[in-house]
């Protein structure tokens, strides 16, 4: 017995061996980070001119400004409407192809072709979407050309200069760049569904839209929870597509300026007390978030 358990202690020792390196970047990169981020966050740390102030502890004033000025809301408001904008098409876009590509009666010719497809803008960089975007929805590009020869407008729209379709574009972009990283996690969680239960459904004469809501989506909450709350942490951290869209301003009227983009305000401009500040509010904010939708899904319940 002691011998088995010595060759056991001597195995054990490996696992926590090869787990050496994934702690050790998480504590240089992550953690160590994020414990300087909230300490910084207590200080007034920022540029005056040519002029270094601080650091000098001022503990929560930073907070305080932050609040107190009524932007953040504003830019949480921006970045939670984006979001769902993104996100509501995209979880249905998702779902419809999932249930398609994953069940096998329909015999779609050509799948493995059309997922591939489907991914493939999951690859191309925000910033290339973007280019090609702000290209096809400028004033004089393509889109308001074709309008205008079908007689549908009378002169060039403005797409970027209307909250509406500036809002509509970037949720657009966003939607066409990760509904099939989406459509891939649902369809693997369609896949992994015990068949028989689709069997004894067809058997009692259920629909293809009945098993869909009675047996495919309860089975599929552990992924679509998992799906929910990494989009939401993708939202939450939206940068790229409107600080290349709006040239950094946000407009029109602030409409479109994110959480993010304002972080990047103040780290161009080197306040890293009021970034540091920011930073540990939106860490919060996820947080609360995500336990909101844990809770909401019932996943936080543990079977006895």
């Amino acid at each position: 017995m002691k011998k088995s358990g010595g060759k056991a202690v001597r195995y054990n020792k490996w696992g926590y061996i090869f787990l050496i390196p994934f702690i050790v970047v998480y504590i240089v990169f992550q953690l160590i980070p994020l414990v300087t981020t909230i300490y910084y966050s207590f200080f007034e740390n920022y540029m005056s001119g040519l002029t270094q102030i601080g650091p000098n502890f001022v503990g929560f004033e930073n907070y305080r400004k932050l609040f107190t000025g009524g932007d953040v809301w504003v830019y949480f408001k921006n970045t939670m409407v984006l979001w769902i904008m993104c996100f509501i098409p995209q979880i249905f876009l998702s779902l419809l192809l999932g249930a398609w590509f994953s069940d096998t009666r329909l015999k779609i010719k050509g799948s493995r072709f059309f997922k591939t497809v489907i991914y493939l803008p999951n690859l191309i960089m925000a910033s290339a979407f973007s280019m090609l975007f702000f290209t096809l929805f400028a004033d004089g590009g393509p889109i308001n050309s074709l309008l205008m020869q079908i007689g549908f407008i009378s002169e060039p729209y403005k797409f970027l200069s209307h909250t509406g379709s500036a809002r509509g574009l970037i949720a657009l972009m966003n939607c066409l760049m990760w509904f099939g990283n989406t459509t891939i996690l649902l369809m693997a969680g369609m896949m992994g569904i015990d068949t028989s239960l689709f069997e004894a459904a067809e058997v009692d004469g259920a629909t293809s839209t009945q098993v869909f809501f009675k047996i495919t989506l309860p089975l599929l909450r552990p992924i679509l929870v998992y799906v929910i709350i990494t989009s939401l942490i993708g939202g939450i951290q939206l940068f790229d597509v409107p600080q290349i869209l709006t040239n950094g301003t946000g407009n029109p009227v602030r409409s479109t300026m994110t959480l993010i983009m304002y972080l990047n305000k103040h780290l161009y401009s080197k306040n890293y007390g009021m970034a540091g500040a920011l930073s540990v509010v939106l860490f919060i904010i996820t947080g609360i978030l995500s336990l909101i939708i844990f809770k909401v899904t019932g996943n936080d319940k543990r079977k006895g």
